[in-house]
């Protein structure tokens, strides 16, 4: 594993390291086994022996996200005992990108993300003792799901917030896939699919609102992009549309949720702009040991970051599912 060196400041003692890098963490870089560099952050686990380590918690961001953005979670996971992992995906963040335009969102298919995964997944339970939680937001959350539907990974729990298993849009479920390929052949494919923001149509404000209630939170985003030039990414390609439908198609088929023996808690938005709650509460009814949370008008999107009484309510929902399902040591 090699070392990242970092110009930005590190936050240590200071409260949640909301713009800077936690001095109790580490960046650096992993290679899958084609060599492609791919970023990560860990926290290690306590290691006094009146606090064994709680377990490893490997926490998978979203499409354009970065790790930078959850750092007061991933922090105060790692005070309550856990080895927390954060993972860039191939091709964003600061792992690269897959076209020429670095500003263009894309991926070549779905499955080499789910092989990534997979791959350092063997690397990362074999290195750190459990139990073992993979934590997925949105695209992350899908990915994470595929993988675990797919026996690509097998976690003692899985949490999903916001997992994109639909999208929000005019297009009906049942057309969607037929749109995406449509796009791709009566133009290039590499061109974004919308001008900017997370969806058709944001701007600056609008694009905050459909993430986040909390201003200060969606300024720590922008904050970021400045900071670290390289992690800013904005929309994706018709060809990635098409391909993130082709991936929904995957996790359509019939039996592939319903073989999951893995507990899965699933937080949703009831008013999310990007994902489809519709979509989440379908695949929440085909998972046997799901347990589903929805949140009214009072969330958006990123539940990880969003106001005090929200946040605060998502992860003591996160805590007590995990006390259950992946208890570790006691503490």
């Amino acid at each position: 594993m090699t070392d990242i060196s970092d110009p930005v400041a590190t936050v240590d003692g200071a409260g949640p390291p909301r713009r800077g890098i936690s001095a109790q963490a580490r960046e650096s870089v992993w290679h899958t086994p084609d060599r492609f560099a791919i970023r990560r952050i860990d926290w290690d686990s306590s290691t006094d022996a009146d606090a064994p380590p709680r377990g490893a918690l490997l926490f998978l961001p979203g499409r354009a996200d970065f790790h930078e953005k959850y750092g007061e979670t991933l922090d105060g996971w790692h005070a309550a005992g856990w080895h927390v992992t954060a993972l860039d995906w191939r091709w964003q963040a600061g792992s690269g990108r897959y076209y020429a335009d670095s500003h263009i969102g894309g991926v070549d298919n779905f499955s080499t993300w789910i092989n990534d995964l997979a791959h350092f997944w063997a690397d990362w339970v074999a290195s750190v003792p459990g139990p073992h939680v993979l934590v997925g937001h949105s695209m992350g959350g899908h990915l994470a799901l595929r993988a675990v539907a797919q026996a690509r990974v097998e976690p003692d729990a899985l949490v999903l917030t916001a997992p994109m298993l639909g999208f929000v849009t005019p297009i009906p479920l049942a057309l969607q896939s037929a749109f995406g390929w449509l796009m791709c052949h009566i133009g290039d494919p590499a061109r974004p699919a919308w001008k900017g923001g997370e969806r058709p149509g944001d701007n600056a404000q609008t694009r905050g609102a459909a993430l986040t209630h909390d201003a200060d939170r969606y300024a720590d985003e922008l904050w970021w992009r400045q900071q670290r030039p390289e992690l800013d990414l904005g929309p994706a390609s018709w060809d990635w549309v098409n391909k993130a439908s082709d991936s929904m198609k995957v996790l359509a088929q019939p039996g592939l949720l319903e073989s999951v023996q893995v507990p899965v808690l699933l937080l949703a938005a009831r008013f999310d702009l990007l994902v489809s709650v519709g979509a989440i509460r379908r695949a929440a009814a085909r998972l046997p040991r799901a347990e589903l949370v929805e949140f009214g008008s009072e969330a958006a999107h990123e539940l990880l970051r969003e106001a005090d009484p929200v946040r605060d309510r998502v992860l003591a929902h996160i805590d007590a599912f995990l006390a259950r399902f992946a208890p570790g040591a006691a503490r």
